[in-house]
C-alpha cells in the first residue's frame, strides 16, 4: 500500500514546473518550506493528488511516511536534474571529446561538487537519447521516467500515535507499532498494536542511541528493520597530519598500502616511507565472486528464454505452463546467486575496512587516504574490466569511513588520475612488465623506473604516490556538509624517500649486545692450548664422497636443505582397462595400513631422482595455502593479509620491546639508507 501511494504521488508531480516549485524552496505565498518533507508537500497542496482506494481506511500516520518518501525522492532528483541542465547548456560539438573552453564554460554552470565520473555518465544518457529520438532532451523528466520507488515503510515520519522504540536491555529494543490486521482496512479497529522484540547485534554499543528505524519486505516474505543508530565519536582534523597511510585499490589485491610521514616545513617538505607493503589479498573471494556472477547471467538468460518461448506460444498451447514453471525455478535460483553475491561482498567490505582501520591504528596514522572512486573508470578493452566494475570498493569505502570515526582516524579521497603512471622516488615515466625477471616484456604487475632503477610492485608503488598526494595537498581538503565526507581535489606532485636505519650503525650495536652478553674470554697460554668441543661430523651425501660416514649425526647438527613436506611417491599400477592416474599418494592402499617413510620404511621414489637424507617426515597433503592469523581475525580462511604491528619505534610508535618487524616478500629493495 505504502509503495502504491508513494509511486502515484511521484508519478503525479514527475514534471519541470514541480521540480521548478521543489527547488525554488517557497509556496505560493513566498514563505519557506519546512525541511521535512510531509510538511513541505502539504504546504504546496500535492498530496490530494494521491489517495487512497475507496473504501480503504489509512491513518494520518501512515500516509505521512508515504509523503516523506515521495518528498525526498523528488528532493534526490534536483541534483541530477542540475546536471543535466548544465550538460545541456553547454552542449559540445563532439561530446565524446570537448575542449579546453567548453570544460571551462561547463565547470562554471556545474553545482559544487560534481566529479568527472558524473558528468560522463550524464553525457552517454544524453548521446542516447539523442540517437534515439534525434534531438536533444528538454530537461531531466524526458530523458528519464519517474522514479522507482521501493516497498518500505518509513516510521521516521510519524509520532508515537503510531510507533514508540525503546530500550529493554543492552540487546534487546522493543518496537511498538500500529499495523493493519487485514490487507485492505476498511475501518480504524482493523489497526492493531504490535510488539516487535529486536536483538541488536554487538556492534550497537550500549550507550548508543537508537533512532526510529524503517520497515521493508524481504523475499522470504519477512520483515526486515532497519535500525539506525548514533553514538558521540571524536572529532577529527581535516588537515595537520604528519603520518597517514595510503591505500590503493586492486584486482588481485584488493588494498595495497604504504605509511607515510610527512617532515620539514614550506619548500623542504617531504614524505618519508619505511617501504614496507601492506597488502589485503582476496583473491580467492574475488574468483569465488566472479564465478557467482557468471552463474548469475546464465540462469538469467535461461528465465529469459523460457518467458520469451512461453509468450510466443501462448496460453492454449500445452507447453506454455512448462516454460513458466521452468523459468519460476530459474527465478528462485537467481534470487539465491544474487543474496549469495550480496553477503560475499558485505563481508568482504568489512573484513577489508577492518584490516585497515587496524593498520593505521597500530601504526600511528592519523588519516587515511584513498583513491576517488568518482574519478576512476576501466578504459580499454582488457578481460578485467568486469572484475573491476564488479568489486566492492564503495562498500569498503563507506566501511572504513564508519570504522574510522570510532577510532579518530581521518579518512580523505584524492584523485586517482596517474598514480600509477610516474615513479614515487623521481617522478619519472614507469615502465610496466608482468615480473621483475621479466623486464623486457609489456606486463601490468610490475613497475620499473629507468631514471632511478626503482622496481616494485606497481600497486605498491601507486600507494606510495597516494600518500604523498595526501600529505602534501591535505590544505586544499574540503568537507562536505551533508555528508561529511573528506576529499581533496588538488593535485600536489612530490616524491616519495625510503629510509631505514644504516646498516652499520646496526651492526655495532648487534656486536656491542653480544659482547656485554657474552663471557669474557681467557687470555694468556691456556686460551691457545686447544679446542674446546670436537670438530662436528659432516653429512654424508654425494657431495661429500670423501667423508667418514656415521650412523648417528651430533647433537644439535642441522642439515642445510629442508626437508620437504610432501614426498612425491610412485604412481598406482592400475589394473586392466583402468585408467592410467598420475604419480602422487597411492589411492588403492587404505591411510590407516598405508607406510610411512621415515619409522623404519625406506621412502619410495622415481627411478633417476635422489631424495635429501632427513628424519622422520609425516606424509601430507594440503589443498590450499597456510592460513595467516590475520586471515582468521577477518573470518576469511582462505584470505591472506599482512599482520597487523607496529613499526620500528624510530618511524611509528614503539611496539614495548622495541623490535623491528619482518618485511613483506613483496618489499623492493632500498633506494636510499639515510638517517631518519
Amino acid at each position: 500500500m505504502s509503495q502504491t501511494l508513494s509511486g502515484a504521488l511521484v508519478a503525479a508531480r514527475w514534471d519541470e514546473d514541480c521540480l521548478d516549485v521543489l527547488a525554488a524552496g517557497v509556496d505560493e505565498r513566498g514563505e519557506a518550506l519546512p525541511s521535512k518533507g510531509w510538511m513541505a508537500l502539504r504546504r504546496l497542496n500535492w498530496p490530494q493528488t494521491a489517495t487512497p482506494p475507496a473504501g480503504m481506511y489509512v491513518p494520518d500516520r501512515v500516509r505521512r511516511g508515504v509523503e516523506e518518501y515521495a518528498a525526498r525522492t523528488l528532493r534526490l532528483a534536483l541534483h541530477r536534474r542540475s546536471i543535466v541542465a548544465a550538460v545541456l547548456a553547454t552542449w559540445p560539438d563532439d561530446p565524446r571529446r570537448r575542449t579546453e573552453a567548453e570544460w571551462t564554460a561547463l565547470r562554471a554552470v556545474l553545482p559544487a561538487g560534481v566529479s568527472g565520473a558524473e558528468i560522463r555518465n550524464r553525457t552517454r544518457q544524453i548521446c542516447g537519447f539523442v540517437a534515439e529520438h534525434g534531438q536533444l532532451p528538454a530537461g531531466l523528466c524526458a530523458l528519464e521516467g519517474p522514479p522507482q520507488v521501493a516497498p518500505q515503510v518509513l516510521l521516521a515520519a510519524m509520532d508515537r500515535q503510531q510507533v514508540t522504540l525503546a530500550r529493554v536491555d543492552e540487546t534487546t529494543a522493543r518496537l511498538r507499532v500500529k499495523l493493519p490486521l487485514r490487507a485492505a482496512p476498511a475501518t480504524g479497529r482493523d489497526w492493531a498494536w504490535h510488539m516487535i522484540d529486536i536483538r541488536l547485534p554487538g556492534t550497537i554499543a550500549p550507550d548508543a542511541v537508537l533512532h526510529t528505524p524503517t520497515l521493508r519486505p524481504t523475499p522470504a516474505g519477512r520483515i526486515a528493520v532497519d535500525l539506525p543508530h548514533s553514538r558521540p565519536v571524536p572529532a577529527v582534523k581535516a588537515s595537520g597530519h604528519t603520518v597517514g597511510l595510503g591505500l590503493d585499490w586492486g584486482v588481485n589485491t584488493l588494498l595495497t598500502g604504504t605509511l607515510g610521514r610527512l617532515t620539514g616545513k614550506g619548500q623542504t617538505r617531504r614524505v618519508l616511507t619505511d617501504g614496507r607493503p601492506l597488502v589485503f589479498d582476496a583473491t580467492t573471494v574475488s574468483a569465488a565472486l566472479h564465478r557467482l556472477r557468471g552463474a548469475r547471467e546464465h540462469l538469467a538468460a535461461k528465465r529469459a528464454h523460457y518467458q520469451a518461448l512461453a509468450n510466443g506460444l501462448g496460453a492454449p498451447h500445452r507447453a506454455w505452463g512448462e516454460h513458466l514453471d521452468r523459468a519460476r525455478v530459474l527465478e528462485a535460483e537467481h534470487a539465491r546467486v544474487c543474496a549469495r553475491i550480496r553477503h560475499l561482498n558485505t563481508a568482504l567490505a568489512r573484513a577489508a575496512a577492518r584490516w585497515a582501520v587496524d593498520q593505521a591504528a597500530v601504526l600511528g596514522a592519523s588519516v587515511i587516504y584513498l583513491e576517488d572512486l568518482t574519478t576512476l573508470e576501466a578504459r580499454g578493452h582488457r578481460r578485467g574490466n568486469a572484475r573491476l566494475s564488479g568489486q566492492v570498493r564503495g562498500s569498503v569505502a563507506e566501511a572504513i569511513r564508519h570504522l574510522a570515526a570510532k577510532t579518530g582516524v581521518a579518512v580523505v579521497t584524492v584523485p586517482a588520475r596517474g598514480t600509477s603512471k610516474l615513479c614515487p622516488g623521481c617522478l619519472s615515466a614507469l615502465t610496466h612488465h608482468p615480473a621483475p625477471d621479466r623486464l623486457g616484456e609489456r606486463g601490468w604487475k610490475w613497475a620499473h623506473c629507468t631514471g632511478c632503477g626503482l622496481s616494485m610492485d606497481r600497486d605498491h608503488a601507486a600507494a606510495r604516490r597516494i600518500v604523498s598526494r595526501g600529505l602534501l595537498a591535505q590544505t586544499h581538503t574540503i568537507t562536505e556538509r551533508a555528508t561529511g565526507t573528506r576529499t581533496i581535489r588538488t593535485t600536489v606532485e612530490g616524491t616519495v624517500t625510503l629510509v631505514r636505519r644504516p646498516k652499520k650503525t646496526t651492526r655495532r650495536l648487534r656486536r656491542q649486545r653480544r659482547t656485554e652478553q657474552a663471557p669474557p674470554r681467557p687470555r694468556g697460554p691456556q686460551a691457545t692450548t686447544g679446542k674446546g668441543h670436537p670438530t662436528p661430523t659432516r653429512p654424508t651425501g654425494p657431495q661429500n664422497q670423501g667423508t667418514r660416514r656415521t650412523t648417528e649425526q651430533t647433537p644439535g647438527h642441522k642439515t642445510s636443505r629442508r626437508a620437504p613436506d610432501v614426498r612425491t611417491v610412485p604412481a598406482t599400477t592400475p589394473a586392466p582397462g583402468a585408467v592410467q592416474r598420475p604419480a602422487g599418494h597411492d589411492t588403492t592402499t587404505p591411510a590407516a595400513s598405508r607406510p610411512v617413510p621415515g619409522h623404519g620404511v625406506p621412502a619410495p621414489h622415481r627411478s633417476g631422482e635422489d631424495l635429501p637424507r632427513s628424519g622422520p617426515v609425516q606424509l601430507s597433503h594440503r589443498t590450499c595455502r597456510r592460513r595467516t592469523r590475520a586471515a582468521e581475525r577477518t573470518g576469511f580462511h582462505h584470505l591472506h593479509a599482512t599482520e597487523v604491528h607496529p613499526l620500528t619505534p624510530r618511524f611509528g610508535p614503539p611496539d614495548g620491546n622495541g623490535r623491528r618487524p619482518r618485511r613483506a616478500r613483496k618489499a623492493s629493495k632500498p633506494q636510499a639508507h639515510t638517517e631518519f
